[in-house]
């Protein structure tokens, strides 16, 4: 009799898998360890002495995860009889584990305040990442030989079997800090910590301070310098739930080894007026970040302000190292009750692989898929050797030439599609909408994917005039608006000029909000803590959606003097309503099986319940293991 623990784990990457079978090898323990149809399964040779305390492991050391959601266990006929194996094929961009973190701050390690600490399993590895195969030889760490202490972790069974990065202060990558023409450097656990010291210092004291994470290049500032364009680097966990209003899950998943960006309520009085109502936030994620945060904390800072820079970003402090690095997109999770979806960015969703393989090259984003071993695999194309194929399929604009036979696609076609392929639904009749800044509605047949509504661009020449024009009486609602808010006239007139614009610019120069972009529109929305909003003009003419009748709707009500934080939650409720209703139509035209959402204006929280309430007897799909933003465009691509 074997003893199973079993995890479900909504994820289809192996991070969580590995580090699992990672701590059974520590124990030497037969089990077998396997990953399907969202759970992770762990089954144990039942009478091994070690069980207990292996369990006992498992419990304390496993990480926290965004997608893991539960466990069990129970017994099952069989015992294994071989340990269970590693299954790193290629690098994680994950936070620091609970494990590392612990060394990094123990003075009497090898990798005490060594920043770039990470074991098998956790950390910014993917940076270094340079082709295939993962091996060190394939990172920017080839000339960084492991000293004897690490070369001999990499042998033994632990957290550092199998580690192509290991390295520590005996064989290390010195970091130095540059000021106003002077240089500091580290190489050892006392001259790193004075570095990082020194580095909190300045950013106390007001200075900007920019930092070669392996994340990536970030620039940080003190709180006084937030804008609404950079997030907030959590560094005291103890003032989390004074500073924000979270739910259990929301903080769960920002202590998540996924480490995401996420967008919260802000609760404290005092920062609400610095920051704002909400803001994105994030916890510390690679060494770092960590460390920095740990000697903010010790100077009684909470947080302080980040955004993602390069390496020409101004600052007058810059803590770097010589390492060549190539970061990921940031990862920005939607959390809606037991909904998880990444909403945009490439960390822990790529690289990755699905199935089938098909003998085609695509190209989206900065992405590619090949096929390889049976399946597509998805990563940058940097990291590919050749490869035979037959076509490219490429996003539209994209200028790269890839292949002599060329086929060209568009995003919402790549992005309903993508998730077609995710769910396997190849050969089912679905219909969709794909929302960025205009819905379109899309139909699959079984066979190919038909635009039914293709995306109506926005068109803000003459905008004023058409509203006027729209019925009798508009032209006195433009007038009220240039007499009563003539900001916001003169603000459209001058949106009127531009050759290109948004219809959510619009709506944000409507609303008199001071970040005049969908973002800006999403986070006004979020401070909405009511149960219901206002009907918001969505109608269609001329079987397109009216982008004139929709702005006067919001005209009209911030005439009326209605709370643009209303009028910004009911704009999404509206959209939910209009794109329930035309799936639904064209549901009963074509007798579809199956909803499909993709676009990241379906990670906003009202638009997303609007449609799940509408749609409830048919739930819509939507991606689980790719963004349902931009980035899911590559894997559609595949099977356009």
């Amino acid at each position: 009799m074997a003893f199973v623990l079993e995890l479900q784990f909504s994820f289809s990457q192996p991070y969580l898998r590995n580090y699992l079978a990672g701590i059974v090898r520590e124990f030497d323990i037969p089990a077998t360890v396997v990953q399907k149809e969202g759970k992770i399964l762990c089954a144990f040779a039942s009478e091994h002495p070690a069980l207990a305390e292996c369990l006992d492991a498992v419990a304390r050391r496993l990480p926290a995860s965004c997608f893991l959601s539960g466990s069990r266990h129970y017994g099952i006929e069989g015992d294994p009889e071989v340990l269970p194996e590693v299954a790193a094929e290629y690098p994680v961009s994950l936070g620091v584990c609970a494990e590392c973190q612990k060394e990094m701050l123990d003075p009497a390690s090898r990798r005490y305040y060594y920043p770039f600490t990470c074991c098998a399993h956790c950390g910014g590895q993917y940076a270094f990442f340079e082709a295939y195969p993962f091996t060190r030889e394939n990172t920017s760490l080839r000339y960084v030989r492991p000293c004897a202490a690490c070369e001999s972790e990499t042998r033994e069974r632990g957290r550092f079997e199998g580690h192509r990065l290991a390295s520590c202060h005996d064989c290390g990558i010195p970091v130095r800090l540059c000021s106003g023409g002077s240089e500091r450097y580290a190489n050892d656990p006392g001259s790193f910590r004075t570095l990082f010291e020194v580095a909190a210092k300045a950013l106390r004291d007001g200075k900007r301070l920019k930092v070669k994470t392996t994340m990536g290049w970030r620039r940080f500032f003190a709180l006084e310098a937030f804008a609404p364009d950079r997030a907030l680097l959590l560094c005291d966990p103890g003032k989390i739930t004074e500073l924000f209003s979270m739910t259990t899950d929301e903080f769960g998943v920002l202590a998540g080894i996924e480490r995401p960006l996420l967008h919260v309520a802000v609760k404290d009085g005092p920062l609400r007026d610095r920051v704002g109502r909400s803001c994105d936030v994030k916890y510390p994620d690679d060494g770092f970040t960590v460390l920095l945060a740990k000697e903010l904390q010790r100077l009684g800072i909470a947080v302080v302000a980040y955004e993602a820079a390069d390496e020409a970003a101004e600052a007058e402090m810059v803590m770097e190292h010589d390492i060549a690095l190539e970061p990921q997109r940031e990862l920005r999770l939607f959390v809606q009750r037991e909904v998880r979806r990444v909403a945009e960015g490439e960390r822990v969703c790529f690289p990755a692989r699905l199935s089938p393989a098909r003998p085609v090259l695509a190209a989206a984003h900065g992405l590619a898929g090949i096929p390889d071993a049976g399946t597509m695999l998805f990563d940058r194309p940097e990291h590919f050797d050749s490869v035979a194929v037959e076509q490219a399929v490429v996003l539209e604009g994209e200028t790269h030439a890839w292949h002599s036979r060329r086929k060209s696609v568009m995003q919402d076609e790549a992005s309903f599609m993508s998730v077609i392929a995710e769910h396997g639904l190849f050969g089912k009749r679905c219909v969709g909408a794909h929302f960025e800044e205009e819905p379109s509605f899309l139909y699959y047949d079984g066979r190919k994917v038909i635009r039914l509504v293709p995306p109506r661009p926005f068109e803000p020449a003459s905008l004023l005039e058409r509203i006027a024009s729209l019925r009798d009486g508009s032209d006195r609602l433009v007038e009220n608006l240039r007499s009563k808010l003539p900001q916001t006239w003169e603000k459209l007139r001058a949106l009127e000029g531009r050759q290109t614009a948004t219809l959510f610019e619009a709506a944000a120069v409507i609303l008199g909000l001071e970040d005049e972009s969908v973002r800006g529109v999403e986070r006004e929305a979020l401070r909405f803590i009511g149960k219901g909003g206002l009907q918001v003009d969505t109608h269609v003419r001329d079987n397109r959606f009216d982008h004139a009748a929709f702005l006067a709707s919001l005209i009209s009500y911030r005439l009326a003097g209605v709370d643009s934080v209303l009028v910004a939650y009911s704009l999404f409720e509206s959209f939910g309503d209009y794109c329930s209703d035309i799936l639904q139509q064209i549901r009963a035209k074509t007798q579809a099986e199956h909803f499909i959402l993709s676009g990241s204006r379906f990670a906003q929280a009202s638009l997303f319940a609007r449609m799940q309430r509408n749609l409830k007897m048919t739930p819509p799909k939507m991606n689980v293991n790719f963004p349902v933003g931009r980035e899911n465009a590559v894997v559609g691509a595949v099977y356009l």
